[in-house]
């Protein structure tokens, strides 16, 4: 049982990486730093899109419209981090 919890651990921070990999990309495409004209750039924001869409669109659906702001890679971060701590916390009991 351990060891299921260590693979849940790490499948968490390969998400974390993720999440914090699309955040810096979005923000280096707004302030035009990146072109999604760029194959490979559009390429990675595609994949990066549809692996992080279905858990924005379930936080979103909790949020209030914060007009142009989303707050969704955030609370998604923070959930993250929130079930690392539970598991952290839990570890000890199965050993």
């Amino acid at each position: 049982m351990l060891s299921l919890l260590q693979i849940v651990y790490l499948i968490l921070d390969v998400l974390w990486f993720i999440v914090l990999v699309h955040v810096v990309l979005s923000w280096l495409i707004n302030f035009q730093v990146l072109n999604l004209r760029q194959p490979i750039v559009a390429q990675i924001w595609d994949g990066l899109n549809r692996v992080l869409e279905p858990f924005y669109s379930r936080i979103r659906a909790f949020l209030p419209d914060m007009g142009g702001i989303d707050l969704s890679p955030l609370v998604l971060l923070l959930g993250i981090y929130a079930l690392r701590i539970v598991i952290a916390n839990n570890m000890h009991l199965l050993v």
